[in-house]
């Protein structure tokens, strides 16, 4: 494995997509939906199933290609056995995905395979970006739009560029920029002899700051012709942004992949994804930087 491939490597274009096989009831939807984003980015197909390969298994797949439209010649089917957080991350490591497709329900507690732990875990360990997909279906709705995260971090431009990229392609024309200000957190970075006032004032501060620093970052992005509007919202970290998703009727939220290291100006300020992947408030997608 030549990892030196992956290091560095820009968060998009997605030239090589994987999709997770289950053969559950909505294996054909996932399937349609990782056609379509393949497709339009131009991207080869990676079909992905973690069990026993079986005759009934392979004509059962190739039926669902065909429905769906997937060239076996443009395309690939990858079986292994294995556990499936390790084998998931080692075949997208060994393939050099970009991104990877996995169907999800709004409620962990609803479905066991490639939900709840083990899409944090792919999460957290991923070197590709991850798409979440809650309710795909086999007439796919167009994506109009878009949230995106826009928590102060480094990874946040990646993000917001490889969002842009992909909503031009998706031909989506609205964007929110969000950037979560957590009013208890930043109470715990005010003295306590401060006053009412000054407290006030402080807080008034930090979130015309938070405004100004993504200002600053949109201005970095190529917008094209997407109607992009920034918005700061106060509230929890991961829970503001998902209620203002799922208020706003996004199609799909966009995040930053969870940091490693947190300092105690992450813990406080940082994008808490752990929320985001219990409860989903629509498709959610995961840009893995590589920075």
């Amino acid at each position: 494995m030549d990892l030196s491939k992956l290091k560095k490597r820009p968060s998009y274009p997605f030239e090589t997509i994987a999709v997770a096989v289950s053969f559950s009831a909505r294996c054909q939807p996932i399937l349609l939906e990782a056609k379509r984003i393949s497709d339009v980015c131009g991207a080869s197909l990676l079909l992905l199933h973690i069990g026993e390969k079986t005759k009934d298994k392979e004509n059962e797949l190739d039926e669902i290609m065909e429905k769906v439209g997937i060239d076996a010649n443009k395309s690939r089917v990858i079986w292994m056995e294995g556990e499936p957080v390790e084998t998931i991350l080692k075949l997208c490591k060994l393939n050099i995905v970009d991104l990877l497709i996995l169907g999800a329900l709004e409620k962990e507690n609803l479905l066991k395979f490639y939900l709840g732990s083990i899409a944090r875990n792919i999460s957290r360990k991923a070197k590709c970006s991850v798409l979440l997909l809650t309710n795909p279906s086999d007439t796919p709705q167009k994506f109009k739009k878009f949230v995106v995260n826009g928590v102060e971090n480094p990874k946040t431009i990646h993000t917001i560029k490889t969002s842009l990229y992909l909503a031009k392609l998706l031909k989506v024309k609205d964007i929110t920029i969000v950037n979560e200000v957590d009013v208890p957190g930043l109470a715990m970075t005010i003295a306590e002899d401060s006053t009412a006032p000054q407290t006030k004032e402080i807080k008034r501060n930090l979130t015309e700051e938070s405004e100004e620093v993504l200002q600053m970052v949109i201005e970095k992005c190529d917008v094209g012709n997407i109607n992009l509007t920034n918005k700061i919202i106060k509230g929890k970290p991961g829970y503001a942004i998902s209620k203002f998703a799922k208020d706003k009727k996004a199609d799909l939220l966009v995040i930053n992949s969870p940091d490693t290291n947190l300092n105690l100006f992450d813990r406080i300020f940082a994008h808490d994804i752990e929320y985001v992947l219990a409860n989903l408030p629509c498709n959610v997608l995961i840009i893995h930087s590589r920075i």
